[in-house]
């Protein structure tokens, strides 16, 4: 019953931070007409300090929920002498429902980052929580927790060993390259992720029909592309060459198979 109705809590608070920041990023990343609209709003309200304010309470909200979730296990454990709530953990994890390991976490952080000193205001003592060090032999995005505990997150992609380029994160959140990922899935880069068949396996940890959801990091994209952009560039003009590569081939195939030959 404890368990049970720790993993509907769980749950729940999982799916409210994942809609919150989808719908908080998408008011950031928005393009075309909508984005035409946020600006000239932003002329009467001053929306940045609002996201920025609302991306602070997420972060609170999931955090917190975070450490009370992990306190009530090991003081379950030590109550009851077992390791029960050390497997819940665990099965948490497989669930995708570890609080503090979600994709959405590292698009807020990236979020954050974007935001400091870049798009009009500095908003360094919100940020000071997150960190990115995209130079060093491993890059990394870096959250330090209320109590001082730092948790790191890889940004490299574990296919082509390289920092992740226009990346996505299947359901299992783990992170690729979309042309890594793609490749991993057997589809072609302009059919998408979302075209791959739900027998289709993560390659780390081997777990079917991820590819479905998988989330598109565009803070993350737009991170690494403001930070390094010289790279971001040499990836970009080489996916591009891919695709069209794969497009090319893919139509000269139908039209073979077409007229006979």
């Amino acid at each position: 019953m404890f368990f049970s109705e720790l993993m509907r809590e769980a749950s729940h608070i999982a799916g409210c931070f994942s809609s919150r920041v989808k719908h908080l990023l998408h008011l950031h990343v928005a393009r075309g007409i909508q984005r035409y609209k946020l600006r000239l709003r932003q002329c009467f309200i001053n929306d940045q300090q609002t996201m920025v304010e609302e991306g602070r309470m997420l972060i609170e909200y999931v955090t917190m929920n975070a450490i009370a979730i992990r306190k009530l296990l090991k003081k379950y454990d030590k109550v009851h002498c077992s390791a029960n709530g050390n497997n819940f953990k665990s099965k948490m994890q497989a669930e995708h429902i570890e609080l503090l390991q979600s994709p959405w976490l590292i698009e807020l952080g990236a979020f954050y980052l974007n935001f400091d000193g870049i798009d009009g205001g500095d908003f360094s003592e919100f940020c000071s929580q997150f960190s990115c060090d995209l130079n060093g032999t491993e890059p990394v995005m870096t959250l330090t927790l209320p109590n001082s505990t730092k948790l790191e997150y890889s940004l490299t992609c574990a296919i082509c060993l390289d920092t992740v380029f226009n990346p996505y994160a299947l359901s299992c959140g783990h992170l690729f390259c979309k042309l890594c990922a793609c490749s991993a899935a057997f589809v072609l880069m302009f059919e998408g992720l979302k075209t791959a068949s739900s027998n289709a396996r993560c390659p780390i940890c081997r777990e079917a029909g991820v590819y479905t959801n998988a989330v598109h990091m565009l803070e993350l994209d737009l991170l690494l592309k403001r930070r390094c952009n010289a790279y971001w560039k040499e990836r970009m003009a080489a996916e591009h060459a891919e695709d069209v590569k794969q497009t090319r081939e893919y139509w000269d195939s139908r039209t073979k198979y077409a007229i006979g030959y």
